[in-house]
């Protein structure tokens, strides 16, 4: 299976980077693996103001980093994010991956009717692995941008045939080394056991 992994967190040597490390190295032993570590690429937020303007013609990749990014989410099968959940959403180097490589042509199209449809109906799996500051009653109660985001918005890229699994580890600050150990471990394994189990269907 092709798998592309990102990781939204500018620090190489964070808590959400181990995640990302452990999940990546796991599933290489039996899938063909992309990680992609945004700030290492030093991946560029904003969009700029010639990808606006492109952005609404039929060919808004201009730049040779979101072409190679789309050409990797085109062919993926299952995409897994690990990010922080910074003031209740997305970090913004994640944020700005989507909106100036989920585009028209990669992530969605228009039909004949002039209604949007999903591009990226190749993706079986949608994999969101978030830490939070803040314990799991107040992240409800904020409604979890991030995850709302990539379950709703970024399936409906996708098509409702695509699963998805959303891997939480909250109030980190409180958490033990033991229970940060346990996550990754138990993440790990989750994320290993639903892809393995797609492929050997």
């Amino acid at each position: 299976m092709n798998v592309v992994v990102v990781l939204g967190h500018p620090s190489a040597n964070s808590y959400c980077a181990a995640i990302f490390q452990a999940v990546s190295e796991a599933l290489k032993k039996q899938h063909q693996v992309s990680a992609i570590r945004l700030a290492d690429e030093n991946f560029v937020t904003a969009m700029s103001s010639a990808e606006r303007r492109a952005y609404e013609t039929e060919q808004p990749l201009i730049s040779d980093e979101t072409k190679r990014y789309a050409e990797l989410l085109q062919n993926a099968e299952a995409l897994i994010f690990v990010y922080p959940t910074w003031w209740s959403g997305l970090p913004a180097q994640l944020k700005g991956w989507f909106e100036r490589v989920f585009v028209l042509g990669v992530a969605f199209r228009f039909n004949a009717n002039n209604k949007i449809r999903p591009n990226l109906q190749n993706v079986r799996h949608i994999i969101g692995v978030s830490t939070y500051g803040s314990p799991w009653r107040y992240v409800k109660l904020v409604n979890d941008n991030g995850r709302r985001t990539l379950t709703r918005a970024i399936r409906a890229s996708t098509g409702l045939r695509t699963r998805t699994m959303w891997c939480g580890l909250y109030a980190l600050d409180t958490c033990t080394a033991a229970d940060r150990e346990k996550f990754i471990t138990d993440t790990t394994d989750k994320i290993v056991r639903r892809l393995n189990k797609d492929v050997q269907r």
